[in-house]
Formats: C-alpha cells, structure tokens, sequence
C-alpha cells in the first residue's frame, strides 16, 4: 500500500507522518512492512547503545492505591487484593541486596498511597543517595504536587517514571474514574521534565477503546514530549477489575510501536517490559531485537511479588527475580546483547 511506504519513509528518517498515514499505518501494518522498521529500530538502537542492555531493580514497594483506574488490578475497590506496604528499612535491604547483585539503578514504584508521604520518601530518598553514590533513584509513584516532586528531586531522586496511558482526553475517561484528570497527568509531565527529572511516560497497547487514532496522538504526544524513558506494554486484563473480560493487547502491535518509538526517539531509554514478558514467554528478548534496550528485574521481597499484580498471569518467579539476575544475562546473550550495570543514564 502506497500510503504505508510514504509512512514508513517519514518514521525511518525519524518524522512522524501525517495523522492519516500514520493512523492507516498503524491500521494495516504487514509482517513485511513491521520487519523493515524492526531491523531498522535494532539498528539504531546499536548505533546508540552498542549491544548493551541496561538493568534497573525494581522495587515495588505499596499496592495500596487511593485510585480506582478500570484496568489496575490494586486498584482503591478491589477487596480481593491482599494488601502490603514495605518499611523504609525492607526498601533499604532491598536496595543493599540490588546493589550487591550489580544494580546501579533503584526503581522504587507504588500506588498512590499517601503513607508515603514527603517526608517519609524524601528521607528514603536521601538514604539511598547516601548509601549508593554511584546510583540513579527512579520514582514511579504516581501523580503527586509539583512541590512534593520538587522535594524528592532536591533529595536526590533522579528520574520519574509516570505512563500517561493515553493522550486522548476522551478515552482516559474511558479508563479513569471522574476524579482523575487526563490534564493534571499531563501537566505533571511537564512539571517533572521542568523541575529537571529524566522523565518517563508511556501507555497500554491495546486498552479497551484503544483506536489506531488514539495511538495515532500517543505517538505525536511522546515527540512532543521528548521523555527521556518511554514505557509501553500490552493492556493485559485483570479479574478483579471492570474490563476483567476485555482482550488483551498483543504482542504484535507492541513490538511494532517499540519499533516506531525507537526510531522516533533514537536516544529514549525504552524497557522491553514484564508485560511483555507475561504474554510471550520470549517477550523481552522480542523486544530488545525491536529496538528496546531496558529490562527491570524485580527486587522487592520474594513473599510479595505475586501481591503487586497489575493484571493477570504476570511474572514474578523465576528470571524475573533479581536473583536469577544470571538466567536474564543468558537469555539477553542468546540474542546477541549483554547486560550492563552502569547507571544508563540518557544522553542528551
């Protein structure tokens, strides 16, 4: 089709196309046409990174929530969720277990459980800074104030993860209760990029409602956004939750847009997630050859991993623990990519 080649020349010299190319693109895409930008993500992402593979430990350390988003599996309604939350002392064992296994980053992620308040996190925050000098704090814990974000930023914290999900307003509310707003996530965005955080956004492929068009605008959202992380994975349903019968997201589209973001943005550290993982047993390693080139192994405590559950099936034994941080090296080297233990801080 003509109009997918006059997309894919825009995408593989790094533009995005009109909406109409790219929303056709993203409609119609071939096996064919999702290899051409397969191998040319996989290129680009050599040029830039080498065959190197950054690994963050990933500490997950509430699933209480005070949100009630349609998808989440700790969302604030599900009495079935067996409730945690890990002491400032349980994160710093986790780190002090991360930092000996080879981790230079710490990704301290939560719901939004106002236990956490800012002082209880930027005394985390500091800790962690002064234990490990030669590491990099990611915070993912949701929408909070621009001058709590400030606070955790003077601490010492220096990325923040926050998926915007979708960059239509009108299908977050497809997927948010009314007390949340499609356009406070979007200003927290901005706030934490001007406060100077490396910042992450990111959204659900395949969520209930999803069109090509809103996928269409998550694209052209990212390049004006220019984060430094992007994190994108499949919808995946969770029982527990109001779209627990809706499909999943598949690994095909995902990979594709990993692909397209990775040529989009050449220099974005891009996570071949644990989503995509759950749905393919060679999901991550799929995901690096598209242009991927971050892998988060869990560190939390083994007797709550299975607690923080998203979505259904995920995985949260076996690789996926930091302690068999070994098997996910081997799994990385069959494809012809190693793990490194450097920060991987992004390079402007």
């Amino acid at each position: 089709m003509e109009q997918n080649t006059f997309a894919i020349q825009s995408i593989l010299r790094g533009e995005l196309p009109e909406d109409e190319l790219l929303i056709c693109l993203l409609d119609t895409f071939t096996d064919s046409e999702a290899a051409i930008l397969r191998d040319a993500a996989q290129k680009k992402a050599q040029e830039t990174f080498g065959n190197r593979v950054y690994i963050r430990g990933l500490i997950e350390i509430s699933n209480y929530c005070k949100n009630d988003c349609y998808y989440c599996g700790i969302r604030r309604s599900n009495k079935n969720a067996v409730r945690y939350r890990l002491s400032k002392e349980q994160i710093l064992s986790c780190c002090k277990s991360g930092y000996a296994l080879g981790f230079r980053t710490f990704v301290l992620q939560g719901g939004e459980d106002g236990y956490y308040t800012d002082e209880l996190m930027c005394s985390v925050v500091r800790e962690i800074r002064e234990n490990y000098p030669d590491c990099a704090i990611t915070l993912s814990l949701g929408e909070r104030s621009r001058e709590s974000y400030k606070k955790l930023y003077e601490a010492g914290a220096d990325r923040y993860l926050l998926r915007h999900e979708t960059a239509d307003p009108e299908h977050y509310k497809k997927l948010h209760p009314p007390e949340m707003s499609y356009e406070n996530r979007i200003k927290s965005l901005y706030e934490l990029k001007e406060i100077g955080f490396q910042t992450g956004a990111g959204f659900m492929v395949g969520s209930p409602g999803q069109t090509a068009a809103h996928l269409a605008r998550d694209l052209r959202f990212l390049c004006e956004l220019q984060p430094q992380m992007c994190g994108i994975g499949p919808f995946i349903p969770h029982r527990d939750t109001p779209f627990g019968d809706k499909a999943a997201g598949t690994l095909r589209t995902t990979l594709f847009l990993l692909s397209v973001i990775r040529l989009l943005l050449p220099k974005v550290l891009l996570p071949a997630t644990t989503a995509l993982g759950t749905i393919d047993p060679k999901g991550r390693e799929l995901g690096i050859l598209h242009g991927a080139n971050v892998v988060m192994p869990n560190l939390s405590p083994s007797e709550h991993r299975a607690d923080y559950s998203l979505y259904d099936n995920k995985i949260c034994t076996g690789d996926e623990a930091a302690e068999c941080i070994r098997c996910l090296s081997l799994r990385m080297r069959s494809i012809g990519y190693q793990i490194v233990t450097d920060r991987g801080d992004y390079q402007a």
